[in-house]
C-alpha cells in the first residue's frame, strides 16, 4: 500500500487561493483591454476559452465525451451557457464601466442567492442561522438600493446569473471541462458572427491596436480556462466548506481594487449596506462551519462504535 502524501489538503488550499484570487484580479486584467467594449471582450473569451478547452480534451482523450451527448444534457449546457454568458458579459461591462464595487457585491450576495435556490428548487429547510442571514442580506439589498437611488442591478444580476449557473451544474451530467467545452460550443457562433460583424463594419479592436492588444484578447482563454482548473483540483482536494471561506477572497479582492485603485465612490450609507451584508455572511458561514464539525463528530463517533 503506497501512504498517501500528507501535503494533498495544503495543495488544495493553494489551488483554491490561486483560483479565488485571479478572480479577484480579473478587474485588473479586463481594464487592459481597452479599446475594446464589453461585448467584444466577451466573445473573444467565449471564442478563445473554447479553443484552449477544445485542445485540453483532446490531450486528454476525452472529446469523444462531447460526440455522445444527449438531448437533454445538451439543453442543459445550453442554459448553463447562457447563465455564465450573462454572468460574464455584465462582470465584464461592470469592470470597463467603472462598477467594480457594485460587481463585488454581486459576488457577496451570491451564496445566499445559492442557499435562497436550494430551497425553491431543492426543497431544502432553512435553519433559523441562514433565515437571519438572508433577511439581513434582503435589508442591505434595501439599504443600498436607497443609497443608489435604484436597486442594485448589476449585483443582483451577477449573483443570480452566477446561483443560476451553479444550479444547472448540479444537475449537468459531465465533467468540469468537457461542461465547459459544451458551453463554449453553444454560444460560440454567436461569438463569431459578431466578431465578424465587428470586422466587417470596423469597429473591432483586435486588429489596428498592436500586437501586445491582440495577445491580451486571446489570453482571456487562458485567464478564463487556468482559475477554473485550479478550483478543479481544489475541490478535490479540500472540504466544500474550506471553499465556501475561500469564495470570499474574490469579492474582496474586487472591492479593495474598486476603492484603493479605481477610487470608486463610497459614502457612509454604501458601507452600511456591505456591513450588513458581511454580517449576513459571518452567520452563514459559522454555521456552516458549526454543522459541518457536528457531522464529523457524528461519524466518528458512529465509527468508534462499529
Amino acid at each position: 500500500m503506497f501512504a498517501k502524501p500528507r501535503n494533498l489538503p495544503a495543495t488544495g488550499v493553494l489551488c483554491g487561493v490561486g483560483a479565488y484570487a485571479s478572480w479577484g484580479l480579473f478587474p485588473a486584467f479586463f481594464g487592459l483591454l481597452a479599446p475594446a467594449g464589453a461585448a467584444e471582450i466577451l466573445a473573444h473569451r467565449v471564442l478563445w476559452t473554447l479553443v484552449l478547452m477544445i485542445l485540453l480534451l483532446a490531450v486528454l482523450g476525452r472529446l469523444s465525451g462531447l460526440r455522445h451527448l444527449g438531448s437533454r444534457t445538451w439543453m442543459l449546457v445550453a442554459a448553463a451557457s447562457t447563465a455564465i454568458a450573462v454572468n460574464w458579459g455584465v462582470y465584464i461591462y461592470a469592470v470597463v464601466s467603472g462598477q467594480v464595487i457594485e460587481a463585488a457585491l454581486g459576488y457577496f450576495i451570491n451564496p445566499l442567492v445559492s442557499v435562497l435556490f436550494g430551497v425553491l428548487f431543492f426543497r431544502e429547510r432553512l435553519r433559523p442561522a441562514q433565515i437571519v442571514a438572508l433577511i439581513a442580506a434582503a435589508v442591505a439589498v434595501l439599504v443600498i438600493t436607497v443609497d443608489y437611488g435604484r436597486p442594485p442591478l448589476l449585483a443582483l444580476t451577477l449573483a443570480l446569473s452566477f446561483a443560476t449557473y451553479g444550479l444547472i451544474k448540479k444537475v449537468v451530467p459531465l465533467d468540469p471541462r468537457t461542461s465547459l467545452a459544451g458551453e463554449g460550443i453553444v454560444a460560440m457562433p454567436f461569438a463569431v458572427a459578431y466578431l465578424v460583424f465587428l470586422g466587417v463594419t470596423g469597429t473591432g479592436t483586435f486588429f489596428g491596436n498592436g500586437t501586445g492588444h491582440s495577445l491580451l484578447l486571446i489570453s482571456a482563454g487562458v485567464v478564463t480556462a487556468v482559475p477554473l482548473l485550479l478550483f478543479g483540483a481544489a475541490a478535490q482536494r479540500v472540504p466544500l466548506a474550506t471553499l465556501g471561506m475561500l469564495q470570499y477572497l474574490t469579492p474582496s479582492l474586487q472591492m479593495v481594487w474598486g476603492v484603493f485603485v479605481l477610487h470608486e465612490n463610497m459614502p457612509a450609507s454604501r458601507w452600511i449596506g456591505f456591513a450588513l451584508i458581511w454580517a449576513a455572511l459571518v452567520v452563514f458561514s459559522t454555521d456552516a462551519l458549526i454543522r459541518v464539525r457536528r457531522e464529523r463528530g457524528l461519524r466518528a463517533a458512529a465509527a468508534g462504535g462499529e
